[in-house]
């Protein structure tokens, strides 16, 4: 019998393709969702499906930024050729992509026994989407944003690539939450810090999916909600992306801060009462 059926994998599906990119943790919404359903948060088969279904998130951004990834990556091809190219501002960008991503691959390898054990708590994710919200006030209220996307720099990629570690080690705090506050604390604009988080997140959700398919190929769970829980979250996806880069137009992070409160308040009281189990 499989771990995670086809109404559960659309209701998981929708979580992620809401959450994925707003800054509020997809990864505590998923372990909340997942608890709520009765479904074991700590089965590797959960494990394991839950990042597979990002991939359905990630493709959701590929389709969406199609045009400036096919930008960068021939602008990559072209430099790898010629000493002329190399001098272009996409052909770094496409190197501070892959030089960014180093970090939270390296974090992914040395803490993977935390991630999947005690890191994966629901008290975690509660203090973590408190905690998170605050970092995300501060950015909201001390950054500058004066600079645009043409003014980041290989140190403001490495500095927000680097922050997703925070998300993959405190599930709550968010990896979009994180990545785009650092932008923000650097200096960049609300979009410019958006759009570099939706860049900076294709290689590490990718490799996530990737590496846990072999689990959720596993026993204990069928492909047929995996692939309905995928196609679900790509088409959420890419409809809270393009509501995401208009949003943060005109608008400060106040009313992700304030929910996130909000949520972590919540989860901390159900679990303090025993209605939820960490």
């Amino acid at each position: 019998m499989s771990v995670i059926d086809i109404g559960q994998s659309v209701v998981l599906g929708i979580v992620e393709g809401l959450t994925e990119f707003l800054p509020v943790s997809s990864t505590g919404h998923l372990k909340i969702t997942e608890g709520l359903l009765g479904i074991p948060v700590g089965d590797q088969a959960v494990v394991g499906f839950t990042a597979v279904i990002q991939v359905g998130a990630i493709a959701a951004v590929l389709v969406y930024f199609f045009r400036d990834i096919a930008r960068f990556a021939a602008a990559w091809g072209r430099g790898l050729v010629s000493a002329e190219a190399r001098r272009e501002r996409d052909y770094k960008f496409a190197w501070w992509v892959i030089a960014a991503t180093v970090p939270i691959v390296v974090a992914g390898l040395l803490f993977q026994s935390l991630v999947k054990g005690p890191l994966a708590s629901l008290w975690v994710v509660a203090v973590s989407l408190i905690a998170g919200s605050a970092v995300m006030w501060a950015a909201d209220r001390f950054g500058t944003g004066k600079r645009g996307e043409a003014d980041a720099a290989l140190p403001d990629a490495m500095l927000v690539g680097g922050s997703q570690i925070l998300a993959l080690l405190f599930p709550g705090f968010s990896r979009s939450g994180a990545t785009i506050s650092t932008g923000l604390l650097r200096g960049l604009d609300r979009v410019a810090a958006t759009r570099l988080s939706f860049f900076l997140s294709i290689p590490a959700l990718t490799g996530a999916g990737l590496y846990e398919l072999k689990d959720a190929l596993g026993p204990g769970l069928d492909p047929i909600p995996l692939l309905v829980g995928t196609v679900v979250s790509f088409a959420v996806a890419y409809a809270s992306i393009a509501w995401l880069l208009k949003f943060v137009a005109r608008h400060t992070f106040t009313a992700f801060v304030v929910y996130r409160v909000i949520a972590g308040a919540v989860l901390l009281v159900l679990l303090g009462t025993g209605a939820l189990h960490a």
